[in-house]
């Protein structure tokens, strides 16, 4: 089951398989997964997160994500895409990079980026262009914009 999540960056869905985050996205899915009690726990635990995320007092994630839907060659990208930490950037080029992908396949880091089933939580928004702009979002620009700029502002209250 979906659950619809108000934030301040607009309603965002979640899903969670019995052993992650499955689902963390500003569309609501096609299919939607079936409810299990574990994978409630986890969603709450995630809207938690989400919401202390964007109130600048959590930096890091602790919520399980399950990535087993996506192909193996993207779960790479977005497995190397965690390591890129709060308020820092990296370029597709140097993501392609760090997986051991010719710069040249960037595209391909686009292409994950796109497909990226847990925003935020996988935070493909810290993911630029070569010269620093912005490309691309599923949530688009304007959030990506925003989340880019919460991490800037540096506003941990703890």
């Amino acid at each position: 089951m979906t659950v619809a999540h108000e934030t301040r960056i607009g309603t965002l869905y979640l899903e969670a398989s019995e052993v992650g985050l499955t689902l963390l996205g500003f569309s609501p899915p096609v299919d939607p997964a079936p409810r299990t009690e574990a994978g409630d726990r986890i969603v709450a635990r995630a809207c938690a997160e989400v919401d202390a995320y964007l109130e600048g007092t959590l930096r890091e994630f602790t919520v399980p994500v399950d990535l087993a839907g996506t192909s193996a060659s993207h779960r790479r990208i977005l497995e190397a895409l965690a390591g890129v930490g709060w308020g820092e950037t990296i370029t597709y080029g140097a993501l392609a990079t760090a997986v051991g992908l010719p710069l040249s396949d960037s595209r391909r880091v686009g292409g994950a980026m796109a497909r990226n089933p847990v925003a935020i939580v996988v935070p493909c928004h810290r993911v630029i262009g070569s010269d620093g702009s912005l490309t691309g979002y599923a949530g688009g620009l304007e959030r990506k914009r925003t989340l880019l700029d919460l991490e800037a502002a540096d506003t941990m209250l703890f």
